[in-house]
């Protein structure tokens, strides 16, 4: 494993032709394939965090890139403001997050290091676009890391313009690795039980693993909600999930 990587914000093309903005972590091993992972970010949005986590996986070896989602409604805003603008209008609309993807997708295959493989993560809202993506798109894995409402519709109150996509389930293109907190209410171990019955009904390949002790963002480093241990043995799941599937 190499620790030389090049990481630059760059542009993509996504849904309906539109061009936004994307950050790109490739490692610096000329010659050698690489699989390809596309990283949702979080509600909170195109931040730092999730452009160390895109880092992260050049580092171990893939090209990785994170679109970002809130492009249109608040270029060049902050992460925080950005969130908000898109929150206050109910989300990102799916059927536009697919095309998002399908777009990022894209550009990976096309890097001249790309073995051909995609695989596509993401976590808090993006959890669920994961699982989105890989009932819409050929992917060949997919991690939801604690999406909320693949289950279930959003509680009173919050902006939320999106509903249950379990139904979709039959549609899965690829292996699926889940990962939860037990103490999560979005998704609570009841709704992760009935994705995973689903999955089970559907003949579909997946992994799923729940933490106790742990709630909802248990992978954020600068959150209280923050689990070391949880952490530290999800990241090790995803690099043996995604070793099997995008090597």
């Amino acid at each position: 494993m190499s620790d030389a990587i090049i990481a630059e914000s760059i542009t993509i093309t996504g849904h309906g032709g539109d061009t936004i903005e994307a950050y790109s972590a490739r490692p610096l091993e000329p010659g050698k394939p690489a699989g390809g992972v596309v990283v949702i970010h979080h509600m909170p949005g195109y931040d730092a965090g999730t452009k160390e986590i895109a880092r992260t996986f050049a580092v171990h070896g893939y090209n990785a890139v994170v679109p970002n989602l809130y492009w249109r409604e608040a270029p060049g805003a902050s992460p925080d403001d950005a969130a908000a603008a898109v929150r206050a209008l109910g989300g990102v609309p799916d059927e536009r997050l697919v095309g998002d993807v399908a777009g990022a997708a894209a550009y990976l295959k096309g890097l001249p290091t790309a073995n051909g493989k995609v695989g596509v993560i993401g976590y808090c809202s993006g959890g669920r676009q994961s699982f989105l993506a890989a009932v819409s798109l050929p992917l060949d894995a997919a991690v939801d890391c604690y999406g909320a409402f693949i289950v279930g519709d959003p509680p009173a109150g919050l902006p939320l313009k999106v509903g249950p996509i379990v139904d979709k389930t039959p549609d899965l293109s690829c292996p699926l690795l889940g990962l939860f907190g037990a103490d999560d209410q979005y998704p609570s171990p009841e709704q992760v039980a009935e994705l995973e019955a689903a999955l089970k009904a559907a003949g579909k390949t997946y992994e799923f693993h729940s933490y106790e002790g742990a709630g909802h963002a248990f992978f954020s480093v600068n959150r209280p909600a923050y689990r070391p241990e949880a952490a530290m043995d999800g990241w090790a799941k995803i690099f043996a999930f995604y070793g099997e599937h995008l090597a």
